[in-house]
């Protein structure tokens, strides 16, 4: 199956619509069953744990801002790396930075595009 950039940019905004709906039903029909993803703290996060974290409304998000976003196709797969402003909170604190996301989209075991790994990184301003 042939990815085109067309189609990645139409899941990328199908995911944050998800992320900041916190709809459980999209946000598993776009993330694969064996997702590998690390979190800003370098924890590994299953998928079950992702959409848990959403159901339960550990993560509230008010605004997602992509930015800086780079595809990478590749025969087979996808990188995506996209820089995001996240307004919400965590675990009822309020929470406002910059994340930059990298996300692998691949024909998952479940036999669709998802998103089979992942890996955030916190974005620190720079302090003169």
């Amino acid at each position: 199956m042939i990815t085109t950039q067309a189609q990645i940019i139409e899941l990328e905004e199908r995911l944050r619509q998800a992320m900041l709906g916190s709809d459980v039903v999209e946000l598993d029909a776009l993330i694969a069953p064996e997702l590998l993803f690390t979190n800003h703290l370098g924890q590994l996060v299953s998928k079950q744990e992702d959409l848990d974290a959403h159901r339960s409304g550990q993560f509230k998000f008010t605004e997602l801002t992509p930015s800086e976003r780079q595809i990478q196709l590749n025969n087979g797969f996808t990188v995506v790396s996209v820089l995001m402003h996240i307004v919400g909170s965590y675990e009822g604190t309020p929470v406002e930075q910059d994340i930059r996301f990298t996300r692998v989209w691949a024909i998952s075991t479940s036999g669709s595009i998802q998103i089979i790994a992942g890996h955030t990184s916190e974005i620190r301003s720079q302090q003169s």
